[in-house]
């Protein structure tokens, strides 16, 4: 087996160093941006289904929702939203927990 080195430095490879058609693409460009219209399908019910077996017949252990975020993710300005968003999910789901203590308490 030749190292790397040798084949870019063989005549035939060496233009694939240098050409951008065969450059890994970056990490921040390897998901689609998807704004906040469509930020439910991360958490959704609808969207999230359960695999048992993979397309070979393979047992695995996954959900939908992996693949989703494994291809798409939040634009920018959408997920400092959906960060905020979350954050005042959890503070009313709080709220409602503590009144729902102190009503129960009075009866």
């Amino acid at each position: 087996m030749s190292s790397q080195e040798e084949i870019l430095s063989d005549g035939r490879f060496s233009c694939v160093a240098t050409d951008p058609r065969f450059w890994e693409m970056p990490e921040k460009e390897r998901k689609v941006k998807i704004d906040k219209r469509f930020r439910a399908m991360f958490h959704d019910k609808k969207f999230k289904l359960r695999y048992t077996v993979d397309k070979r017949g393979r047992p695995v252990n996954y959900t939908s929702t992996e693949n989703l975020k494994k291809f798409y993710a939040l634009s920018e300005s959408d997920s400092d939203l959906s960060e905020s968003d979350s954050k005042e999910l959890t503070v009313k789901k709080k709220k409602k927990k503590k009144v729902k203590g102190k009503g129960e308490a009075e009866s």
